[in-house]
């Protein structure tokens, strides 16, 4: 290849180069920028949601503890969520002070009870997880990691015992 081949092709490879890296999108810094949404995928994300007590909704703490987020961390580390925060629309949040273990789900109960390492309890007297409603997970600093809505989507006003999986 002659000397000035060499050169134009270089200067197509290096405009190439600039042209890709002008093109990326805003968030490929890997910073937010403001919209509150995460930036990567946590090892920690929301699992199962029984956002309806199963039976009848007579406010007893065995009615409310029906009630329930499940909360895994999908890593081969244990994470600690000491300062971790799950909270709803209304903004009634849930403090975590754990450590969850690798590969493994905690179950986030509305009502009273004693916490073990796979069940805490937020300790309230009334509901928290409406028939619409979102649950937000977010971490120490404040920022989202997770968050789940259910009863809006497709004009989705069915009881279907309140369970919902990923959306």
């Amino acid at each position: 290849m002659s000397r000035s081949a060499r050169r134009i092709t270089a200067t197509v490879l290096a405009s190439g180069a600039l042209l890709a890296a002008a093109a990326l999108p805003a968030s490929a810094d890997g910073r937010d920028h403001g919209h509150d949404r995460p930036t990567h995928r946590s090892a920690i994300v929301l699992g199962k949601i029984q956002y309806d007590s199963p039976g009848r909704d007579n406010g007893s703490n065995r009615s409310l503890n029906a009630e329930w987020v499940t909360v895994t961390n999908t890593s081969r580390h244990s994470v600690n969520l000491r300062g971790w925060t799950l909270s709803d629309e209304s903004h009634r949040t849930y403090r975590f002070d754990m450590r969850l273990p690798a590969r493994s789900s905690v179950r986030v109960h509305t009502g009273v009870g004693r916490d073990t390492r796979h069940d805490v309890y937020q300790d309230r007297r009334s509901y928290v997880w409406d028939s619409r409603d979102t649950a937000t997970l977010r971490d120490n600093r404040g920022n989202r990691v997770d968050s789940k809505s259910w009863g809006r989507f497709r004009g989705d006003d069915r009881r279907d015992g309140g369970y919902r999986g990923n959306r």
